[in-house]
């Protein structure tokens, strides 16, 4: 496949920023991954930022494409929960630190993804949010339960408080993951935190980031956002991946086809000079006579 990628991650009214967030690609696929610290509580940039060691570290041993990616990134996603429990430990005083994650695996045509807490996945398609994680907070299971209006759900004075996290405690979370989704040209798949997705109307992002660069649109949309929680911004990030073409693997066909000639090639070459050779040694042996 080829795609397009962008980012943004914005301090807002914050005196830090505890978004991570990153994209790793390969000839087989990519992965994006993003985590925003729990504020509130020491060490949530470190919890973060761990979430995204781990992936990349894990990615290095273990390279795309993933054989089952659901438990792929399951795995991934775990791992990071004990890396952030042990990096707690390891500071002076000891921590508890905990982030939120969300995930996306890219490959083979199809992408899955994986969240805890309330940083979002979107699948966007002729810019209408076709996917979207269900947040993992206390105001989410309200509105499920038909306790509280959608509209409600913006002014809670709760909304920010998530029920599942990576880090802070020791058990392990409960990890939502999604099956593969076949992908078209032109989708766009959003991972982003909640300082990103809560001013801005899903409508919104999709007008925006269907067509145009995509960076630049996100950027746009993190300003947007900024600008409607002033003076009370959270740290703005999201990242995605727009898909441009699903032809990767055939012109990965095609090259291997093509360094088949260039050896097929370079035999028939080699047999020549060596008829030549041959032949010329046997004139010299001729002459010499």
């Amino acid at each position: 496949m080829q795609f397009e990628i962008g980012r943004t991650s914005r301090l807002g009214n914050r005196e830090i920023n505890q978004d991570r967030l990153a994209v790793v690609e390969s000839e087989n696929g990519a992965i994006l991954v993003l985590g925003d610290g729990l504020g509130g509580k020491p060490g949530g940039d470190l919890a973060a930022q761990t979430l995204i060691d781990t992936v990349t570290e894990e990615l290095s041993l273990h390279p795309l494409p993933a054989e089952e990616p659901e438990k792929f990134l399951r795995e991934l996603i775990r791992r990071a929960h004990h890396a952030i429990l042990m990096a707690g430990q390891e500071q002076t005083p000891p921590l508890a630190p905990g982030t939120t994650a969300v995930l996306c695996l890219v490959q083979d045509r199809k992408a899955w993804w994986a969240h805890v807490g309330d940083s979002r996945f979107y699948l966007f398609r002729d810019g209408l949010p076709l996917y979207r994680t269900q947040d993992h907070s206390y105001v989410e299971e309200l509105y499920q339960a038909g306790q509280i209006s959608l509209q409600k759900t913006h002014e809670h004075p709760m909304r920010n408080y998530v029920t599942q996290c990576i880090g802070l405690f020791t058990h392990e979370p409960d990890i939502a993951v999604s099956h593969g989704v076949e992908l078209l040209p032109g989708d766009v798949l959003l991972l982003c935190s909640d300082g990103f997705w809560e001013p801005l109307d899903d409508a919104q992002i999709g007008a925006m980031i269907t067509e145009g660069r995509l960076g630049e649109k996100l950027n746009a949309l993190a300003e947007r956002a900024e600008a409607t929680r002033y003076p009370h911004s959270d740290n703005t990030s999201a990242v995605a991946l727009r898909i441009v073409s699903l032809q990767q693997l055939h012109q990965a066909d095609n090259k291997q086809k093509t360094r088949r000639k260039r050896k097929s090639k370079g035999g028939q070459l080699n047999s020549a000079i060596n008829e030549i050779q041959q032949a010329i040694k046997a004139y010299e042996d001729e002459m010499k006579k």
